[in-house]
């Protein structure tokens, strides 16, 4: 029996020599990944006792109170596009990862040859086949098994391995993230939509008091209290306003196809309550801890898994530089005669070789590789760092946006409170003709103008409360 120390001994030597011959990054090291959050979101209630999970972790179903919004946003999630474009993405990753699970287990096939050669008459191999009485022509008949294994003895096969199922899951992640985004967006549009419809029914109401404002100031024209610059201002005023109505009518158009091409089908009338805007305003949405964001911001999520990747595609990189280890074995049967091929244990052959390399002239490109992995590393790193800060970014803005649009909705429902009020008094003056045409016509104007502004102050409350569930990582969760 063969010594095999004196050969493993010249192993373990390569491979010392290969691991003190990887170069440092000393010159681009990876900095310390910063996790630091603040104990608490600027601007948002906190209470002294243990603060209650964040909306993030709700069901989108909880969230939205609305039926009617509710289906929409079921409907989006079985037909849209973007969403079925993911789902391809995710296999396409997860066959990668099975692919490169499969590259450091053994590798094993069938194979069948035959074939046939002719060695020349003033060849080695004729001369040889004469003095061995052989024919001239002889078959080459094979079948067997083959295999070969490369031992991943530096891990660099099953980092790299591991590091495709990560970038699997971040591509899940990637989808959730489009989940929320698309919930949302659904929210806002169809709060928008509401909302147009409730300015075009306050335009009607208008054009149809002007109307018969207009008329009344005919007759003070025919009784000779007014000019004929009254009745053109007021004939001005509803053109202007019939002209608007058109304006919000495609505004409308547009927001119903938005809603359609989300939802991923042909435009058609979308169904909705237009009752549904005249909710309370939004209560304080319960934000939780910042530390949340971690657990409930798909994008965070997914910045980790990508991280995470890059250090395992650093660790492949650098055994690229270690020695490498690999067995190769065959079995089967082999013979000239197709006759004879099958006769045991006469037509029996079999194989094994190992095989040890070390990287030498080609140093410089696994170098570049590993300095690009770091590199790469680096990158994500601060992609992590950057979509937190941008995921607090968002919470604080939103809680801000949901702050100043309720303290704003409140003065301009007192200012429609007032106007009202003037545009009565405006109406009785005039009539009594202790009022001009000028002041009833800015009044109405005035009114028509706030009126338009509460609404769309409105809408912009509910959006910001769908903006602060969105940034606080909701709507991707959701049981069927």
């Amino acid at each position: 029996m063969c010594d095999l120390r004196p050969a493993l001994c010249a192993a373990m030597l390569v491979a010392l020599v290969g691991a003190g011959c990887v170069p440092t990054l000393d010159d681009n090291p990876a900095p310390d990944m910063r996790r630091d959050l603040p104990a608490s979101f600027p601007g948002a209630e906190t209470a002294a006792a243990a603060p209650e999970p964040g909306a993030g972790s709700r069901d989108w179903s909880d969230f939205f109170e609305s039926p009617t919004l509710r289906a929409l946003i079921e409907a989006a999630l079985r037909g849209n596009q973007e969403l079925d474009l993911r789902v391809q993405e995710i296999i396409l990753a997860r066959n990668e990862a099975a692919a490169r699970r499969g590259e450091y287990q053994p590798k094993v096939g069938a194979g069948v040859r035959a074939g046939g050669e002719h060695a020349g008459e003033h060849t080695r191999s004729g001369q040889v086949d004469e003095q061995l009485d052989l024919p001239k022509t002889m078959g080459d008949f094979q079948f067997g098994l083959v295999a070969s294994w490369e031992i991943d003895a530096w891990g660099k096969l099953r980092n790299a391995a591991d590091a495709a199922e990560l970038r699997a899951a971040a591509e899940v992640e990637g989808r959730n993230f489009l989940v929320t985004e698309l919930v949302a967006e659904i929210a806002r549009s169809y709060y928008e939509l509401i909302a147009l419809d409730n300015q075009i029914a306050v335009l009607n109401r208008n054009i149809a008091i002007q109307s018969d404002a207009l008329e009344i100031v005919r007759i003070e024209k025919l009784a000779a209290r007014v000019t004929e610059l009254a009745v053109q201002r007021f004939e001005a005023e509803v053109l202007k306003n019939r002209s608007r109505l058109y304006d919000l009518e495609q505004e409308r158009v547009h927001a119903e196809n938005r809603i359609n091409f989300l939802v991923g089908r042909y435009p058609r009338t979308i169904e909705r309550q237009v009752a549904d805007l005249d909710v309370p305003l939004p209560d304080v949405v319960q934000t939780g801890l910042p530390s949340e964001l971690l657990e409930n911001r798909p994008d965070v999520r997914a910045a980790d898994l990508q991280l995470r990747a890059a250090r395992l595609d650093v660790a492949s990189a650098r055994a690229s530089f270690y020695p490498s280890l690999g067995f190769d074995a065959a079995l089967g049967y082999q013979a000239f005669h197709l006759r004879e091929l099958l006769e045991t244990p006469e037509s029996i052959f079999y194989g094994l070789a190992s095989n040890l390399t070390v990287p030498l002239i080609n140093r410089a490109q696994i170098e570049s590789r590993y300095r690009s992995a770091n590199a790469l590393q680096i990158q994500a790193i601060v992609r992590y760092e950057q979509t937190l800060l941008q995921a607090v970014v968002d919470v604080v803005n939103q809680i801000a946006s949901l702050e100043n649009l309720k303290q704003g909705y409140q003065l301009q429902a007192q200012q429609v409170e007032k106007l009202d009020s003037s545009v009565e008094v405006s109406t009785v003056l005039f009539q009594s003709a202790r009022a001009d045409y000028v002041e009833i016509l800015l009044t109405r104007r005035d009114s028509l103008e706030a009126q338009m502004d509460l609404i769309d102050t409105k809408k912009r409350l509910l959006q910001a409360k769908i903006g602060i569930y969105q940034a606080l990582g909701g709507g991707w969760r959701h049981e069927p």
